[in-house]
């Protein structure tokens, strides 16, 4: 498998069936079922929130450190085995904090597996956009304890109605503690929400935003402006952003010289790791050896970690073609 970055990558969403079961018995929450392939035959999503709905339930057995110790752990052992040389996961606090979980818990379990983990890695912290701005910019203020256990914040969860510009105050407030700001747009919203997340929140990378080849305009500003997106293609096709594989745009926006990326997203619900992608996008889009370079080059090019890091990694990349 080629060195890569993964860039997006939500920590909740790497939690497998069998993990489920085993921390619902540790924590004494109830299942629909204990059954580890009936469990997995429920994710057949038709949207965005039909995931979201499953999700969020099944975040009911994270209760303690140990919990998010082992979570992370095991996404981070698998990440390792499929190339990945660094990791910038999102986590989402405030699912934790309505389920009666203290942030110091979250930080602490995911801070330990971070502190033992084989490659390079570390958090960032997401914004339930559904539940609003105000409950963003407390649930910022409450991490800022924590603020040497993050690098930058994120807004995931249902994109229709909750534009990037409802955050502008916290993204504010994110920016002037000197953390790194991207966001979820241009995946089920259209390019508008893409031009808001520049605009408006000012971030440096753009998750998903394949809605935003339908504007001219923004491809062309992303190109010049060398703006990163973080593209997830079996989590497209799982949550019917896209019909099938074949009709992804990921190829288009190669060719339109955009640096874009493949991730996983989700990927205990949504068929496969980040390796798993790559393998998908090569054998159902055609791409070959110096398209997936390229998809890894820029990963690492979109990376927050130091420069002479990022180098290092590349120059291993393309030893790889040697």
């Amino acid at each position: 498998m080629l060195p890569t970055a993964e860039l997006h990558v939500h920590v909740e969403g790497t939690l497998e069936p069998e993990l489920l079961v085993r921390l619902a018995a540790r924590n004494d929450v109830a299942l629909p079922t204990t059954d580890v392939a009936a469990l997995r035959a429920r994710y057949r999503f038709t949207s965005l929130q039909s995931f979201l709905d499953i999700y969020y339930a099944n975040l009911a057995v994270l209760r303690t450190a140990e919990d998010f110790h082992e979570l992370a752990g095991a996404y981070l052992a698998r990440a390792a085995a499929a190339g990945v040389r660094r990791a910038e996961l999102f986590f989402d606090p405030q699912t934790h904090l309505r389920n009666g979980v203290p942030l110091a818990a979250v930080f602490d379990g995911l801070g330990a597996a971070l502190a033992e983990s084989p490659i390079s890695a570390d958090l960032i912290l997401c914004f339930l956009r559904d539940l609003g701005p105000e409950a963003a910019e407390e649930t910022l203020r409450a991490a800022l304890p924590f603020r040497e256990r993050f690098i930058g914040v994120g807004l995931d969860s249902a994109e229709v109605g909750f534009p990037p510009s409802l955050f502008r105050d916290v993204y504010r407030m994110a920016a002037a503690e000197g953390l790194h700001r991207v966001a979820h747009a241009g995946e089920e919203a259209g390019p508008d929400y893409v031009w808001e997340a520049l605009d408006v929140l000012e971030v440096e990378r753009i998750d998903h935003g394949i809605r935003a080849m339908e504007d001219g305009n923004l491809v062309r500003r992303l190109r010049a402006e060398r703006m990163p997106l973080t593209v997830c293609p079996l989590s497209n096709v799982s949550l019917r952003a896209v019909d099938t594989l074949a009709d992804h745009v990921l190829p288009a926006m190669l060719d339109e010289g955009l640096v874009v990326c493949v991730n996983s997203d989700d990927p205990a619900y949504f068929g496969g790791y980040v390796d798993d992608n790559y393998r998908a996008v090569a054998r159902e889009l055609g791409l070959d050896d110096a398209a997936l370079r390229t998809l890894a080059t820029n990963s690492f090019d979109a990376c927050f970690a130091p420069p002479e890091q990022r180098e290092r990694w590349k120059a291993e990349l393309s030893g790889e073609a040697n």
